[in-house]
This record gives C-alpha cells, sequence and structure tokens, in this order.
C-alpha cells in the first residue's frame, strides 16, 4: 500500500481538512536526531511541535531532555501540566505579570529559565518578580560576520557577540541576589536553518557551503572563549547550541552540552535540502477537492497555511500526494479555496483528499486543533494540538 492509499484509509471515518502525524516517521526521526546527537542530549524546540501528548512521547525517548519554549505563558502551562521539569524560555520576556507568576510559583521558578541579553531585562524580570529568585540564560548571539563586520549571515538575535559582552552581562547578573545564572545558548541559524543543497541553484549552494564552513569554526572558536569565561562567574548548568540542521557540528563542541532541535520530529518540507540528513515527512495535513473547474484543475477547500519568514514561495506548503500537483501562480494557497494544477488533478474526483506539507514545523498546528496519530494503515489515536486546548500563546 503506497502512503496516499495507507494515510486514505487510515482517515476514512474522518471529514478534511485534518491534520495527521505519521508515528512510525515521527519516531524515525527521532533516531536520527539522537544518533546525529551522538550522546548529547536534545533539548525540544516545543515551537515545532505544539502538541503535548507527542512532546510527552518524545521526551520518553532516550536522548531527549528538556524544553525549549517559545514564551513564558506557554512555558508556565507547560510547567503546570508537568510536561518537563527543565523548561527554557528561547526567547526574551516582557510579560511581567507572567514573570510575577513565575516567582511567586515556587516549583515553576525551579523548572523554567528565562533568555536575556541586556540590562534591560534584568531590569524588568527583578522589578516583576519582587525579589523572589528567577533563573536565567544569556544569549550569544551566533551570526557569522566576516570582512570585520561588514557582512553578516544569521539571525538577528541578541547584541551579545564577543566574549567581552557576554562576560560584561554574566558580571552584571551574578552581582543581582534576585537572578540566578544557570545556562547560555548561542543559536546558529545560518548553519541549522540554511538547508545547504537549495534545489536547481549549485552556486548558491557552494556559496552556503562555504559559508558554513567558516561559520562553524569561527563560532567553535568564539563559543568555547565565551563558555570559559562565564564559567569562570557561575556554576553553569547547560550550554545549548545548535538546531536541527547542524545538530551533528554542534555537538561536536566539547563547550556545547546539550543541543536544540524540533523540526527534524516532523520534517516540514523547508528541512529537505541538506546534505548531512534525511528525514521523513511526519506531519501532514489533507485538504478536500471540492471542484474541478477545467480539465488539468482540482480546487481544495482552504490552503492559504502560509509559514512565517521571507515573503518567498518556499514559504507556501507543499502539494504532496498525489505528486504531480502545483499552485496557480496567480492564486497560490488561498484563504478558503486552493486551485492545483497538474496531469494529477485530472485523476481526481470532488470528495478526494490533496496531502500536503507545511513549510514549518510546529506552525501547522496553529490550523488544526487535533492531530490524529497514524501507526501503518491504521488511526491509533487523535489528541489535541496547542490550539485545541486553548494554549494559543503568539
Amino acid at each position: 500500500m503506497n502512503l496516499r492509499d495507507r494515510y486514505d484509509a487510515a482517515t476514512a471515518g474522518l471529514e478534511a481538512p485534518l491534520a495527521v502525524v505519521d508515528l512510525d516517521a515521527f519516531r524515525s526521526n527521532a533516531a536520527g536526531l539522537t544518533r546525529r546527537a551522538a550522546g548529547k542530549p536534545i533539548r525540544v524546540a516545543s515551537k515545532s511541535v505544539r502538541c503535548r501528548a507527542l512532546l510527552d512521547e518524545v521526551l520518553a525517548m532516550d536522548g531527549f531532555a528538556g524544553i525549549m519554549a517559545f514564551t513564558l505563558p506557554e512555558a508556565l502551562w507547560l510547567a503546570r501540566h508537568e510536561t518537563s521539569d527543565d523548561i527554557l524560555v528561547a526567547y526574551p520576556t516582557a510579560d511581567r505579570a507572567a514573570v510575577a507568576a513565575l516567582a511567586a510559583d515556587e516549583r515553576a521558578a525551579a523548572t523554567v529559565t528565562l533568555m536575556v541579553d541586556s540590562d534591560a531585562h534584568l531590569d524588568l524580570i527583578e522589578e516583576a518578580a519582587g525579589g523572589r529568585p528567577v533563573r536565567v540564560c544569556v544569549d550569544i548571539d551566533a551570526s557569522y560576520r566576516p570582512l570585520g563586520g561588514r557582512l553578516r549571515f544569521g539571525a538577528r538575535r541578541s547584541p551579545l557577540h564577543s566574549p567581552e559582552q557576554v562576560r560584561g552581562l554574566a558580571e552584571r547578573i551574578v552581582k543581582r541576589p534576585g537572578l540566578r545564572l544557570v545556562g547560555l545558548m548561542a543559536y546558529e541559524a545560518q548553519i541549522a536553518g540554511v538547508g545547504d543543497r537549495p534545489p536547481g541553484r549549485p552556486a548558491r549552494a557552494r556559496a552556503i557551503q562555504a559559508m558554513q564552513r567558516r561559520s562553524r569554526l569561527e563560532l567553535a572558536i568564539r563559543r568555547s572563549k565565551i563558555v570559559k569565561a562565564v564559567r569562570e562567574l557561575a556554576d553553569l548548568e547547560f550550554v545549548n547550541g545548535g538546531g536541527t540542521g547542524s545538530v551533528e557540528t554542534t555537538a561536536r563542541e566539547k563547550a556545547v552540552t546539550e543541543i536544540a532541535a524540533g523540526s527534524g520530529l516532523y520534517q516540514p518540507h523547508l528541512f529537505d535540502h541538506y546534505s548531512n540528513f534525511r528525514g521523513r515527512p511526519a506531519a501532514l495535513f489533507a485538504l478536500p477537492v471540492v471542484r474541478r473547474p477545467g480539465p488539468g484543475v482540482a480546487t481544495c477547500l482552504g490552503g492559504g497555511y502560509l509559514a512565517s519568514g521571507p515573503g518567498d514561495p518556499m514559504r507556501l506548503p507543499q502539494p504532496y500526494l498525489p505528486s504531480g500537483l502545483s499552485f496557480d501562480p496567480d492564486e497560490g494557497a488561498g484563504e478558503v479555496q486552493t486551485p492545483l494544477l497538474g496531469p494529477a488533478a485530472d485523476l481526481l474526483r470532488v470528495g478526494d483528499r490533496v496531502w500536503f506539507r507545511h513549510t514549518k514545523a510546529g506552525e501547522l498546528c496553529e490550523r488544526f486543533a487535533e492531530l490524529h496519530l497514524i501507526d501503518g494503515d491504521r488511526l491509533v489515536r487523535t489528541v489535541p494540538t496547542y490550539r485545541g486546548e486553548g494554549g494559543t500563546f503568539l
């Protein structure tokens, strides 16, 4: 039985639109991540999963430990549900009420770590916490800046780039009795989040690969110096680095104690273009065919599930099954309907399903209240997404 028939059979009793996770692919992807991490624990990026049942599933596997949350309210929610006793909020917060709630909850305060990269963050946290202790982690700018900084590759995150800058903030943290410095984080987006095999662009691929080689070397040296400098001031519990696209190379750095990853569990199509690993599509959504406007065209209900990031065609979901379908360039993925073009359209009837892959991982769960978990050709369980539990954090 081919994939399309298997997914159609497993969900035959359900009405589309719907979203599924193929458990065999999900578990295979998880095993691949742990092999690549070579013994270093993987902290699961919850933004790439957004489903408590699947967070529970992956955290029960060997090689995974802790959660990297995306907002403080989400972290408090996960702590309340006892999803993990080690939750790092990956982005700074300005939510004073949430900081106050964190500081007032002894268990949450021992579980959740906040991200900081400036004195403004320290002031806000101390004021909102009212003198009660809060765990913090310093975010390091991992971007690559060749030619004396005249070029920049990587995400615009922390303003702290040099060992001196990071140590300076660490010195100010340890002088504050209401803050406890427990970790460092550096996310090398230009390596972990950029595929080095863009389809049909060999010259760009060579340029990306050259940039990533130089960036890995520069960051490994700089990160080691930063960790050494901060460990002279604080007893760090963790040094977090990497992402799905850089698991094995980040894991080789002695200074890094854990890896962050999440997208590789669902394997959205943005992560198809890497030379160092190959995952299996695990999270999919199905749309019903609702009309046939003419030869070579089949129109699906809904579908405008665009991903965040720069406005380019890569942000569109990908028609996956049956193969041979593409978007109408004048309409793309529509708010309420999506026309699909290609010879395969003539094989589709009203009521048939087209299976899609989202560009990114967890963002799919903002469109669906449930994920239907498939094992083989059987639907084994239906679980709520964050949205299905009312957990709309962004």
